[in-house]
């Protein structure tokens, strides 16, 4: 067995060196980041194939019932915060400064049609994180593991205490491990497969989007949990007449989007500030 604290000794120079070509990689993890891949690419080319777990629910549709149970709670971290590291962590922000975003998801892409496959677990149950490295005479198994991400190879500063990783190289290990992750592969009840829907996902990061496009976008992204939260119980009640009046009718729609929220406000807060921009 070995130490590798990811300080002196880090976990993606060591498996630069245990990835040799022809092996197949597979990995139960939170998150993958492009970012990952990158700093791997020169042996993530030349191995055989990457089956990737997501050990949380990942880019599998959201239950019917999500929207009705706010108060729920996932553990680690949550489902649109592990779709969005994909194109890299809070924590990769310096590499995200170097605007190779583009490129580097055009390369993933690219890489993961060809030689990788992803399937998320589609329930609550949790699953352990490790890497399992299947080549031969060479096979290796690294845990805990966190996620696949720069910072998790070692490569960039998180905000752990402590990034200790384990390498077995033991038969007995690196055949249970193994062993443990293909029952669970093909296991349909616990996995969804997500490749197809992943690789739609990528792409949006390098295709050519429209400004109307990259606009609403961005209103979705700003105001998406303040529409699922738009119920009847919070709009101003019109059988009061309101909509009647002489005054309401004077109204553009903007200024009467405006009146709704400022009702709604008063009957939530019992008070509201309204301010108009300038110039």
């Amino acid at each position: 067995m070995e130490l590798i604290d990811n300080i002196n000794h880090l976990l993606g120079d060591n498996l630069k060196q245990t990835l040799q070509p022809k092996a197949k990689l597979k990995i139960a993890a939170s998150c993958f980041s492009i970012y990952a891949f990158e700093a791997l690419k020169k042996e993530l080319e030349h191995i055989d194939s990457l089956d990737f777990i997501f050990t949380s629910p990942t880019f599998v549709p959201n239950e019917v019932t999500d929207k009705f149970k706010k108060e729920r709670r996932e553990f680690h971290i949550p489902k649109a915060e592990r779709e969005r590291s994909f194109y890299g962590t809070d924590f990769e922000i310096q590499l995200k400064n170097k605007l190779t975003q583009r490129a580097i998801a055009k390369e993933c892409a690219d890489w993961m049609r060809r030689k990788a496959h992803f399937k998320s677990n589609r329930g609550k149950a949790p699953m352990q994180q490790f890497a399992c490295v299947q080549g031969g005479d060479n096979d290796a198994v690294y845990m805990p593991l966190h996620g696949f991400t720069a910072v998790d190879l070692g490569y960039q500063q998180g905000d752990a205490v402590s990034n200790l990783v384990n390498k077995m190289d033991e038969p007995v290990f690196t055949a249970t491990y193994l062993n443990l992750f293909e029952q669970i592969w093909h296991d349909a009840d616990k996995l969804e497969d997500v490749t197809e829907r992943l690789c739609d996902h990528i792409a949006s990061a390098y295709q050519e989007n429209a400004p109307e496009r990259i606009y609403f976008l961005m209103l979705y992204n700003i105001f998406n949990e303040f529409l699922e939260d738009l119920t009847e119980d919070v709009l101003p009640n019109d059988r009061t007449g309101y909509q009647d009046s002489l005054i309401w009718q004077k109204l553009f729609n903007f200024q009467r989007d405006a009146a709704t929220g400022i009702i709604n406000k008063l009957e939530t807060y019992s008070g509201c500030i309204l301010a108009d921009s300038v110039g």
